[in-house]
């Protein structure tokens, strides 16, 4: 590796590392709470992140939700601890294992899909304003291989 590569490659971590770093997402986050908090909803988007995989499939246990949001056992207790507190979902326990709760709506959970995601979509709008389709064709093609790279690399790492 000479000098210049050296050199693209630091130009390249100055402007990939704040993206995978979570500077973006953080920013997002920070908006998309600004845009829940105007539709009248005092939900966090860690809670949608829930909340939405509910409205597309209800009923699922803790174990779903955590592997599908990427989250550890006690942060999903606490964000179905919190939304079960406000009413938007209830736990049952199973009737086959004892150990697994599945998650489900209430009504109030399910009436608030449509402010939230009107929410959501102002706030990707707004980052993703400017960027043609074949800008986001390129953008999910990256972030998906970046995210598959990670996830592989983490499953790989729990087998030893």
């Amino acid at each position: 590796m000479d000098n210049g590569d050296i050199l693209s490659l630091n130009e390249d971590q100055d402007l990939i590392f704040p993206i995978i770093n979570g500077k973006v997402s953080m920013a997002i986050n920070r908006m998309m709470y600004r845009n829940l908090r105007k539709e009248g909803l005092d939900i966090t988007p860690e809670q949608w992140t829930v909340l939405a995989f509910l409205w597309r499939q209800d009923g699922v246990t803790q174990q779903t939700l955590c592997n599908s949001t990427f989250k550890d056992k006690p942060s999903m207790t606490r964000l179905i601890d919190n939304l079960a507190k406000q009413n938007l979902v209830y736990r049952n326990a199973s009737t086959t294992d004892r150990r697994s709760n599945y998650v489900y709506l209430t009504e109030l959970g399910r009436s608030i899909k449509d402010c939230a995601n009107r929410a959501v979509y102002r706030t990707m709008d707004a980052a993703l304003a400017g960027i043609d389709e074949d800008g986001l064709k390129h953008v999910r093609f990256l972030l998906s291989a970046v995210f598959g790279n990670i996830r592989e690399a983490l499953e790989e790492s729990n087998r030893y």
